[in-house]
């Protein structure tokens, strides 16, 4: 199970976590009170489950050229969506930064 810590404006926001059976699920954390980190993602005190990875998270993943080199770099497989996410996370465009979280 991978976890990561979402923040948004260097404030905590939730936790997302890539489950056993390769599902996701992103929590808000209880004390969060922003903005939500995305307009599909609307603040709640119950996760969000999704079966493949979120589209919000996909879509702050790198295309193209950098994709290919952050692949080649970091050993990543092209579908490990998770680990991408990882390696970029602290230099996303916009408000949201990820943080892994080691058990």
């Amino acid at each position: 199970m991978k976890k990561a810590k979402i923040i948004i404006h260097k404030q905590p926001a939730g936790v997302l976590i890539q489950l056993d059976d390769g599902s996701y699920s992103f929590q808000y954390d209880e004390n969060y009170q922003g903005a939500p980190i995305a307009l599909t993602l609307p603040v709640r005190s119950n996760p969000y489950i999704f079966k493949k990875f979120p589209p919000f998270f996909d879509g702050l993943l790198p295309e193209g050229h950098q994709l290919e080199g952050l692949l080649k770099q970091n050993k990543i497989d092209r579908d490990d969506y998770f680990s991408q996410l990882l390696a970029v996370g602290a230099d996303l465009v916009g408000a949201i930064t990820v943080e892994k979280i080691d058990e």
